[in-house]
């Protein structure tokens, strides 16, 4: 596969590291992204088990590290800030409810783009409009620029992949998870330590707040609700669903509250699952949120998508025909995406009670999961599995 052109939709995670691997193996990519740069912002995402492993192997760990939050554990809380209970970073060897690694979506997005960008075409403000296949190529129109051909295509666009849906249809299903979820930037206050703080509020209501390394707090607001269409709205109308839903929550919610029109990096979701039966057709394929979206809840997305994208571009490098490559990759990789989306029982509505006596049941489970002698029952449900896959070595497989 040496010295092919691959497309690549998506400029945030995946995207840049598959642009990375491609282009050790001796492959030309094209990464073209509908916003105008790389995203700044956005919440703080894990960096766990194999994807840890692939950061290592892409040479950049140490600078995942450099831009940690620097976020030393989460604290469960009542309305008086009382903690109830409390995980350290470290506790489950590092890989529990908050990874030894955490770092702000943005921050990591924007450290791919770096190390790619000087053998990697970019095209921001752009977006993939048609996708014509052919027996020798594939033939991409866009929004705004001529079209252009290629010798394959990979959507690393998240779970509501434009490209996906050009190519697939509806044969991917999004699955919501009856959550929504909103994140947004907030000035930082002098209750803010290092500590993540979660507090349940009744009506199955959560308002989250985590530290960052930019001198801010990134706020988190999630409800138990069935899909209403509420992330199609506009961004003022979620703000204004998102002050009726949570009037009345106390702890930190009212300040969350008046931050919102401030807010210029707001996000609400529904948040689901990406269940595709396949991740190529033609010479199309799916990496990723794009192809296998575990949730935000499964503490996986970033290993899915670091992981995903190396096992993709190495089974490129490892087979002439992209057919045989597709199917290798999604045979390595579907054991280890079942493993994530398999989300433990009453997810995500036993951390979002609906009563106080429920928040009270709750808070006494995750205190007795706190005590360290019990940690080896407790990591099997608070630990998500981002090591359990046997990773190729692509390394012989590098031109020399």
């Amino acid at each position: 596969m040496t010295g092919r052109r691959i497309l690549i939709s998506g400029a945030s995670i995946a995207g840049p590291a598959l642009a990375h691997w491609l282009h050790v193996y001796g492959m030309t990519s094209v990464v073209v992204e509908r916003h105008d740069g790389i995203r700044p912002g956005g919440q703080t995402v894990d960096l766990r088990g194999a994807g840890r492993t692939v950061a290592r192997r892409m040479g950049i760990e140490d600078a995942v590290r450099a831009a940690s939050t620097g976020e030393d554990g989460v604290a469960f809380v009542d309305a008086r800030d009382r903690v109830k209970a409390a995980f350290a970073a470290e506790a489950f060897g590092g890989e529990g409810l908050v990874a030894e690694s955490e770092i702000l979506r943005g921050e990591l997005a924007r450290l791919l783009h770096g190390c790619t960008r000087v053998h990697t075409e970019y095209v921001f403000g752009d977006r993939i409009t048609a996708v014509d296949d052919r027996d020798d190529e594939v033939r991409v129109s866009f929004a705004h620029g001529p079209d252009r051909a290629f010798d394959l295509v990979v959507a690393a666009d998240g779970i509501g992949s434009t490209t996906r849906g050009l190519v697939f249809g509806t044969e991917a299903r999004v699955v919501p998870l009856g959550l929504y979820m909103s994140y947004l930037t907030i000035p930082r206050a002098a209750s803010d330590g290092s500590w993540a703080r979660w507090h349940n509020g009744p009506g199955g209501r959560v308002v989250a707040l985590r530290p960052d390394n930019l001198g801010t707090t990134r706020a988190l607001m999630s409800f138990l609700c069935p899909p209403r269409g509420y992330e199609r709205l506009p961004v003022g109308e979620q703000k204004e669903l998102l002050r009726r839903v949570f009037d009345g929550v106390g702890w930190e919610a009212p300040r969350v509250l008046r931050a919102l029109d401030a807010a210029d990096e707001f996000y609400l979701e529904l948040v689901g699952q990406v269940h595709a039966p396949r991740w190529s057709r033609g010479r199309v394929a799916l990496v990723g949120d794009a192809g296998y979206c575990a949730s935000p809840i499964s503490g996986m997305g970033t290993s899915l998508a670091l992981v995903g994208a190396y096992v993709l571009a190495g089974e490129l490098a490892a087979h002439a025909s992209h057919r045989d490559a597709f199917r290798s990759y999604e045979r390595i990789m579907r054991p280890y995406v079942a493993q994530a989306q398999h989300l433990p029982p009453f997810v995500p509505r036993v951390a979002h009670p609906r009563s106080r006596f429920g928040i009270g049941v709750l808070n006494a489970l995750l205190a007795t999961a706190a005590n360290p002698a019990l940690h080896r029952i407790a990591r099997r449900v608070l630990t998500p599995p981002a090591e359990k896959i046997d990773l190729p070595d692509y390394a012989r497989l590098r031109p020399r």
